[in-house]
């Protein structure tokens, strides 16, 4: 029997299905180690009229940005690499950067950079470089564009010398900009170890923890079980009612075969239960990834005094800074549960989201294919009745 101090997450859960919000929806919650809840409701398939169950397979986007974080941070435990290392020693195409100078009206009206890109420049998105996706209008979101640095059809090599022509939107650690950081340095982990990314994540991340269905790509036998992809009704409207299918994102056939390029930034499927022994995962203690001060360390902000995550268009929220591969909350926003200080998170443009709170000893994973979901009210819904749940004694 669930614990009623859960009824109201899963009620709540279960209205944003059934009024069209989302197609189906999973999560799940942690103290500790300890799985403390589980609620699956709603349709993996609409127009088929499939029951999402926890073995469904979902685009986790950006949420593929904590593995190879994890990963890196391996590298460095490992003494195989400093986060102080700049990427040119490994990465030469990104040796020599530009910065595009303020101001400018042109995309050559750059000067060099005044130091060099590191590492930890690129696990805090303070690189300089970005997506150009969420800045139209700008020089370098047309610059970006005209690059195809998105295109499924390059390589990591192909991407980093791509990058490597562009300026950046400002000098190394100077600035906050989400960004294809992340995807360097998934291609730096394959430099560095001689393996493709999805090798290495399978044989030092994926294995040992028996996350048998995250992968780039999903073999025959297992297509059945990816999820739909949905988008709202209405893109600037995320409170209207309704979901369109959208199986051509993020192009056709995609997680079918293997891609060109293992996008450590945004290209793993995974399940709800493989994404629950991943954070199991990250908490100290025998059976972790990862060292306690590591650990630690990624969960702690890393960027300079004034700097914080945002995203053009959207109000700012200077409590939200940035540790070693996701942000983290320094004071909480005005829709965070008053408890969130210190919780570190992040999440995947098709809806996905996870959350760690390793002061209060909490986590938090919703699994969801609402293209563009995140932010939309059923992301700060889960969290507020989430937190609720789990400190309720």
């Amino acid at each position: 029997m669930t614990p009623p101090r859960f009824h109201a997450l899963h009620a709540a859960m279960q209205a944003q299905v059934d009024q069209q919000f989302l197609p189906g929806v999973a999560t799940a919650l942690l103290r500790g180690r300890e799985l403390a809840d589980v609620f699956v409701c709603g349709q993996s398939d609409r127009e088929a009229g499939t029951p999402l169950r926890r073995d469904h397979v979902h685009r986790v986007f950006s949420n593929t940005k904590l593995v190879t974080s994890i990963a890196v941070m391996m590298l460095v435990e490992q003494g195989r690499v400093a986060l102080q290392d700049p990427i040119g020693r490994y990465i030469p195409a990104l040796a020599q950067p530009r910065v595009l100078r303020p101001g400018a009206t042109r995309i050559d009206d750059t000067e060099p950079a005044r130091r060099p890109i590191t590492v930890h420049h690129l696990m805090t998105h303070t690189a300089g470089l970005g997506y150009g996706a969420f800045d139209p209008g700008t020089l370098l979101f047309r610059a970006y564009g005209e690059a195809g640095v998105l295109s499924p059809q390059l390589t990591n090599t192909q991407l980093m010398e791509r990058l490597g022509a562009l300026p950046l939107y400002f000098h190394p650690g100077e600035g906050w900009e989400y960004s294809l950081a992340t995807d360097v340095l998934g291609h730096l982990i394959e430099v560095v170890t001689g393996q493709r990314l999805g090798d290495f994540f399978a044989q030092h991340v994926f294995a040992p923890l028996g996350m048998d269905d995250t992968a780039f790509w999903l073999p025959q036998d297992k297509h059945a079980r990816l999820a739909a992809l949905y988008g709202g009704v209405d893109f600037m409207n995320p409170l209207l009612p309704g979901l369109k299918r959208l199986d051509s994102i993020p192009y056709p056939g995609a997680y079918l075969h293997a891609p060109a390029r293992d996008s450590g930034g945004g290209g793993l499927v995974s399940t709800l239960d493989d994404h629950v022994r991943l954070l199991q995962a990250l908490v100290p203690g025998p059976g972790a990834l990862l060292r306690a001060d590591t650990l630690a360390q990624m969960a702690s902000n890393q960027i300079p005094p004034g700097q914080f995550v945002r995203f053009p268009g959207l109000p700012a929220d200077p409590g939200r800074v940035f540790g070693l591969g996701s942000s983290v909350v320094a004071a909480p926003g005005p829709f965070d549960p008053p408890q969130t200080t210190d919780e570190m998170n992040w999440g995947g443009v098709a809806g996905t989201l996870w959350w760690i709170n390793p002061r209060l000893g909490i986590a938090g994973i919703l699994m969801t294919q609402r293209y563009f979901g995140f932010g939309n009210p059923y992301t700060y819904l889960f969290k507020q009745l989430a937190y609720q749940a789990l400190l309720t004694p």
